[in-house]
């Protein structure tokens, strides 16, 4: 568990930011999955069933898996998820959200001038 715990850390889903020479920021973000297993028995034949302690066997495994899911792209007057897939509407839908806004205030705010 120490060495899970090791390997689970901030950084492992949300990474480190990295500068670029225009300014902007970008952040990886993971999806992490841990999935685990073990198992194990005693055998139990007649040739065994005399000894006082019969033989164990068992086995366990783990595994790790890291996907990246978006960046984050910081710059001085936005911020925007930019998905790994492309596939991705709902991504898409929350970035130009802001935008969407700006452009109706500005619609009704020119409508209620006139």
């Amino acid at each position: 568990m120490k060495n899970i715990k090791s390997m689970v850390d901030v950084t492992t889903i949300v990474g480190e930011p990295v500068e670029t020479m225009e300014g902007s920021v970008i952040i990886p973000v993971s999806r992490v999955s841990f999935g685990f297993a073990a198992g194990g028995g005693e055998f139990h034949n007649k040739a065994e069933a005399d000894r006082e302690n019969p033989p164990f066997a068992g086995g366990s495994g783990a595994g790790v898996m890291i996907n990246p899911v978006a960046f984050l792209v910081v710059t001085n007057d936005e911020i925007r998820l930019l998905p790994a897939k492309n596939n991705a509407v709902a991504e898409r839908l929350v970035n130009i959200a802001p935008e969407l806004v700006k452009e109706i205030k500005n619609l009704i705010k020119n409508k209620t001038s006139m």
